[in-house]
Formats: structure tokens, C-alpha cells, sequence
């Protein structure tokens, strides 16, 4: 695959990733053994001096053994670095593959509401990335090095190279079962510790309410049970692995006497010569066998973790496929239609739109009213794409809204929702959607919501840090600051969910007169809002109760329908407190919703 391209459908996307990194693991493995081979000089070196140096009493002899033996060392501990760089270059590699995907996926999965939809996504690319150049990783490369060793104890004498194998057997069987043993464990200890702190950071957000209420000390026993859960599953696993890895190192200390002792008795027999040479070959061989198996098992939990969050990106990448490119579609007008529009929390069954069809041209103010509940915030998600429908669709000049890539389609909305959240950066920042400021649309938006001045007059104008989640501006502020933000560069579609709600007088104001303004210049308007203060700003009025349409059409059209069936209502109510008791309402118990001014 090559970086960039599409994965194809019958493989997952984290399978081709790999096959992009198995070139810096093919030479890794590479010098691995290079490196291993080179890890006999000392054994080597040692040999000779006692078989060839002792023997001659030569110094010069002593001397270049020494200055090879040096030199194979400086070799030895190069490539161990070089080949820990091509690791680190592999998760490199990894990062950039990946980092941009993930961060979609896990956007995406937070608008559909998915349990995915969370940071641990980028804190598991970490782990795999850093394992990637980790010990245990870089042990287990050494692993066909072992079988060479293996291989020259079998050579020198085939008691030796059982021991040898019989004792890799053991070692090998100590990490399976240290791996069985603790991956529940980890598993499980992670997921308390994932949901600790989603509930420290929930709380964190709620600090105040928390302070205010002396709900502190409940809130702290329900983040320790849960921290309690992770700390006694972490205890279980480490356990578990603490004996596994105490039996590991009895097992390489034992074969490095019992090779020893070997070779010694099968030189009093006879069949090793007289030489001690093969005494010290089979001992450090026996060593160098076990390393990489006892090197895994001591930080088989590091594999455990990289493994787990294998699985979670690959998971989450399932769950959430790539976005296929579109054919581009030209820039909008701004004619919005909503088709038999039904829909409700994405991932959940129950309805919460139920049949809109309304339209709307450019230039027009649409005001949506109604009571709390009645499905004003689910319909302007569903108005700018960030929700899909269950049936029917939102289109905007004919093209389906949520379909259409927000790359090109989100410079032509304006999105104001319930809740404004400003992001970490200047004021700037914010209402130029963290693209390249343009210096005069920026200072036009904010001058269309009456907050020019407010800004001119803080220590750096525009460039002012808005502080976390906007806490430098009032609550006001920061709602014009959304606002301007929605009014960014004209958009032609303009969606405003609740925009006074933290309004006062002169905010209301600057509201209607950038409403008006956006609808002269031809943008098509729709404003969210249970307060009927709002109409005044609107050409068409579209009234929603539990979900359903009530009422569309223009202003003075619906108000007139609304007040004539409140009227009637009000005089069938009236005549039936003259009637006998029991009588029929002429009404027929018809259940009609008023709106006033």
C-alpha cells in the first residue's frame, strides 16, 4: 500500500499499515543477529586468553585480543542504536499513517455517540508506537539468535544442546503462562482505570456545582470505588507475573550451573578434551539462549498493554471507516429542504423528529418555536449534517447535507449550537475556525454581533487568549463569540440554536440586526428558540411539539391559524362550562397549541 492510498475492502486498515513498517522490522531482525552473533566476542575473547595467552605468555597477543574484542564492542552497541532508531523511524512511520485517520474516527464516533469516541484512541497509538522500539520488542528479534546458540551447543555435544533446549522449552512455557495468566487481569484493570478517569475529568468539568453543593466527598467515594476496582486488578496481574518471572530467572540461572556442570563431567569423561574451553562456551551459550525468553517474560506486561491497544484502534477504525471522496459539488445557495425527515440520537431506536418537510430560500429567516424537549436542538444538528437521519433527508440546493464532505461544505455554514464552546486559542482564533485569520472578515463578523469595541478594548485586541473552554469572556461574550464565528466569511446557510439564551438587551439587539443583515445579503437563516421574542426577527415560522410539526408556513400566516384555533379552543372551553354535565365537546377534545407574541 502506499501512504496516502485507500485501503482496499477485504483488509483491514491496520493490517496495511503493517506491511508498511515490515521493511524497518525486516532489517532490524537483520542487525539483530548481526548484534547477537557479535555478543560472542567475550565469550571468544576469554577463551583465547586463557587457551592462547596464558599458554605463550605473549603480551602483544594479550594486547590485539584486547584492541578486537574493543572494537567488536563499539560495532555491537552501534547497531544496537541503529537498530532502536529503525524502530523508532517505524513508529514514526505508524504515527503519520495513522495520526490523521484516528482523530477523525474518534471525532466522528463522538458525534454519533459511540463508547469509542474518546482520547484513549491517541494515548493507544502511543503505546503501540512506543513499543514498537521497546525492550521486549527488540528481545524478541533476538529470539532466531537463541536457536543459533542452541545450534553450536548441539554441535559441541548433543547433552549440552538438549539441556540447552529442554531449559528454552521451559522458559517459553514460563511466558505462555505468564501471558495467560495476567492478560484478563490487565485487560480488566485497564477498562476500571479508562472509566476513573472519564469520571475525574467529568467531575473536574463540573468543579463548581461539585464546590458549591458539598458534593465532594460523594464524588470522591465513587471515583475510588472505581479506582479501587483498577488498583486490585493491577495487584492480581502483578502477582501473577512476579512469580511467572521469579521462576523465569530460577530457570536461566539454573541451566547457567547445570551447563557448567555438564561440561565438567563430560570433560572428566573424556568427550570435551582436556581444554576448559568448552566448559566456558557451554555455560555463557546457555546464557545467551535464555536472554531474549527471560528479557520477554519479565516485561510481558508491555506486550500485553501494546496488544490491547491493537485492538482497540482496530476496533475503532471498524467501526468507523473512511470517508470515500466525493464528486466535488459546487458552492451552495443556500435553498434548504427537509424531505419526511425522521430521526433521533444517532445509535438509538426511538425517534425523536417525527415527519418534518419544510423549505427554505435564500433570504429568508426561518424561526423554529417551541417548548423544551420538543426536538429544536436534534433538528439543527440534523440541519448542518453533524446527525444523520433515520428516514428522509436535509438538502441544501438538492445535495444531501450529511453526505456532503464538511471539508467543502462547512466553509458555507454557520453553526451556532445550545452550547457555546470556545476553543483553546486567541479570539481570533475562534471566530476564523482556526484557519488562516483573515484579519477584515474577522473583524466583520465580530463588528455584526456589536462586539467589536468590547474586543479593541482588552490588552491584545483580538489576539486575547480566550483561556479554557472561553473562561477570560462572560457568558455573553463568549456567545457572540460563537455567533461571529457562525457569521465567519458569510455563509450562505446559517443555523442558531438558542442564540440569546445568555444574551442581554444590547446582545438581543446586535442578534436581530445581524439576522437581518445575513438575510438581506441572501442567506437563508433558521433560528432555534422557545421564546417567542424571536418572531420578529423570522419571514416563515415552523411551530414543533414532542417532535412533530405542528405549523409552517409564513409568519403571519401561522400566527393567524394559531390564534383562530386558540380562539376557538377558548370559546369551546367557555361553552362547555355552560353545558349540563357530560355533554359532548364540539370540539371533539382536539388538542390545539397557541403561540403568542
Amino acid at each position: 500500500m502506499r501512504p496516502g492510498s485507500r485501503p482496499g475492502p477485504d483488509r483491514r486498515e491496520l493490517a496495511q499499515i503493517v506491511q508498511l513498517l515490515r521493511p524497518h522490522a525486516l532489517r532490524a531482525m537483520l542487525l539483530a543477529v548481526v548484534t547477537g552473533l557479535l555478543a560472542l566476542m567475550p565469550m571468544l575473547y576469554m577463551m583465547e586468553v586463557y587457551d592462547r595467552v596464558i599458554n605463550s605468555r605473549n603480551v602483544w597477543t594479550l594486547a590485539m585480543l584486547t584492541v578486537l574484542v574493543l572494537g567488536a564492542y563499539a560495532v555491537m552497541e552501534a547497531l544496537e542504536w541503529f537498530r532502536t532508531e529503525i524502530m523508532r523511524a517505524a513508529g514514526l512511520t505508524l504515527d503519520r499513517q495513522l495520526s490523521r485517520r484516528l482523530f477523525a474516527a474518534v471525532f466522528e464516533a463522538r458525534l454519533r455517540g459511540m463508547p469509542a469516541a474518546s482520547v484513549q484512541a491517541m494515548t493507544d497509538l502511543k503505546t503501540v508506537r512506543e513499543f514498537l522500539h521497546s525492550p521486549v520488542l527488540m528481545a524478541a528479534m533476538e529470539a532466531p539468535v537463541s536457536l543459533v546458540f542452541a545450534v553450536i551447543l548441539l554441535a559441541i555435544h548433543p547433552l549440552l544442546g538438549f539441556t540447552a533446549l529442554v531449559s528454552a522449552l521451559a522458559q517459553a512455557g514460563l511466558t505462555w503462562f505468564s501471558n495467560r495468566s495476567t492478560q484478563e487481569p490487565l485487560s480488566q484493570a485497564q477498562a476500571h482505570a479508562m472509566a476513573a478517569q472519564r469520571y475525574a475529568e467529568t467531575s473536574l468539568r463540573n468543579a463548581q456545582a461539585i464546590e458549591s453543593m458539598g458534593m465532594l466527598r460523594a464524588i470522591h467515594q465513587r471515583w475510588r470505588e472505581r479506582q479501587q476496582a483498577f488498583l486490585k486488578e493491577q495487584a492480581r496481574a502483578s502477582h501473577a507475573a512476579g512469580a511467572y518471572q521469579a521462576a523465569s530467572r530460577f530457570v536461566q540461572n539454573f541451566v547457567n550451573s547445570a551447563l557448567l556442570g555438564i561440561g565438567a563431567w563430560l570433560t572428566l569423561e573424556g568427550h570435551l578434551g582436556v581444554s576448559g574451553g568448552a566448559l566456558i562456551v557451554g555455560s555463557m551459550l546457555g546464557g545467551r539462549v535464555l536472554a531474549p525468553l527471560v528479557q520477554m517474560t519479565g516485561q510481558w506486561r508491555q506486550w500485553l498493554l501494546a496488544q490491547e491497544s491493537w485492538k482497540r484502534l482496530d476496533e475503532l477504525l471498524q467501526a468507523v471507516p473512511p470517508h470515500e471522496a466525493g464528486m466535488p459539488l459546487p458552492a451552495p445557495k443556500g435553498a434548504l429542504a427537509v424531505e419526511q425527515l425522521v430521526a433521533g440520537v444517532p445509535g438509538g431506536t426511538e425517534p425523536i423528529l417525527k415527519g418534518l418537510n419544510f423549505g427554505l430560500n435564500p433570504g429568508e429567516v426561518l424561526c423554529v418555536v417551541g417548548p423544551s424537549g420538543s426536538g429544536k436542538t436534534t433538528l439543527a444538528r440534523l440541519l448542518v449534517g453533524v446527525w444523520p437521519a433515520m428516514r428522509g433527508k436535509v438538502r441544501l440546493d438538492g445535495a444531501d447535507v450529511h453526505a456532503w464532505h464538511k471539508a467543502e461544505l462547512g466553509p458555507h455554514l454557520g453553526y451556532l449550537p445550545q452550547e457555546v464552546q470556545l476553543l483553546d486559542g486567541t479570539i481570533a482564533d475562534n471566530i476564523a475556525r482556526f484557519g488562516e485569520p483573515d484579519a477584515a472578515a474577522v473583524e466583520q463578523a465580530a463588528r455584526e454581533v456589536g462586539l467589536h469595541e468590547a474586543i479593541q478594548a482588552l490588552p491584545q485586541g483580538y489576539d486575547t487568549p480566550v483561556g479554557r473552554n472561553g473562561a477570560v469572556l462572560s457568558g455573553g461574550q463568549r456567545q457572540r463569540v460563537g455567533l461571529a464565528r457562525a457569521l465567519y466569511r458569510n455563509p450562505v446557510l446559517i443555523v442558531l440554536d438558542e442564540p440569546n439564551a445568555s444574551l442581554d438587551e444590547d446582545g438581543d439587539t446586535a442578534l436581530a440586526m445581524a439576522v437581518q443583515r445575513c438575510a438581506a445579503r441572501g442567506a437563508a437563516v433558521v433560528v432555534m428558540s422557545h421564546r417567542t421574542s424571536v418572531l420578529d426577527l423570522s419571514t416563515k415560522l415552523l411551530v414543533m411539539t414532542d417532535g412533530t410539526q405542528q405549523a409552517f408556513g409564513p409568519k403571519d400566516q401561522v400566527l393567524a391559524a394559531m390564534n383562530e384555533a386558540a380562539a376557538r379552543a377558548q370559546s369551546g372551553r367557555t361553552a362547555a362550562t355552560a353545558r349540563p354535565p357530560g355533554a359532548a365537546s364540539p370540539a371533539g377534545g382536539a388538542r390545539v397549541v397557541s403561540i403568542g407574541r
